[in-house]
């Protein structure tokens, strides 16, 4: 006879039914390159800013995994991202985009992302060969192509709009996009 493993007792949390899941497929987006590259980055894009909205501060800006990043965090360091390689807007400390001041608020740095990734959209938009240099800050090497500046926003925005469904679920069981 072997030994049962011993559980836990089960929490609140443990019992409480999970929240509502709203999952999405994939984007359907333009038949041409450029349509189908956007069209995935703008639903990663949306994925991380629906997971940080309506989250109630402390939580929005409290780091859920050691390292200390926060959802709040993620949003801001998105949109200094998205100026970096999109509008050619030195970044600085990249340490520092993952870390809102007290002073900012949610709703402020969400709705700064938001204006990045509208920003950004007009230079893609405007962009009519994907070989072409992508915006860049001065006194840096060659600039990507455009091409290679959307695949890695969409790889860039996607490893974090992973980082932020750990991070909702842990706050209050949220999952889905």
């Amino acid at each position: 006879m072997s030994a049962r493993p011993h559980r836990a007792p089960r929490t609140t949390r443990d019992t409480a039914p999970p929240a509502p899941t709203r999952d999405t497929g994939p984007p359907r987006t333009g038949a041409d390159e450029k349509a189908t590259l956007l069209g995935f980055l703008d639903h990663l894009r949306n994925a991380v800013a629906d997971k940080a909205a309506g989250v109630p501060e402390p939580q929005v800006r409290t780091g859920g995994v050691p390292s200390g990043t926060s959802l709040l965090g993620l949003v801001k360091h998105l949109a200094a991202v998205e100026r970096f390689y999109f509008l050619g807007e030195e970044a600085g400390d990249w340490g520092r985009t993952m870390r809102p001041s007290p002073q900012e608020t949610a709703d402020e740095v969400l709705a700064d992302y938001r204006e990045a990734v509208r920003r950004a959209n007009r230079v893609i938009e405007a962009c009519t060969d994907l070989t072409r240099p992508a915006p860049r800050p001065p006194r840096r090497g060659p600039a990507p192509s455009m091409r290679w500046v959307l695949v890695h926003m969409i790889e860039e925005t996607g490893r974090h709009a992973g980082h932020a469904d750990i991070l909702r679920e842990r706050i209050d069981g949220s999952t889905g996009r």
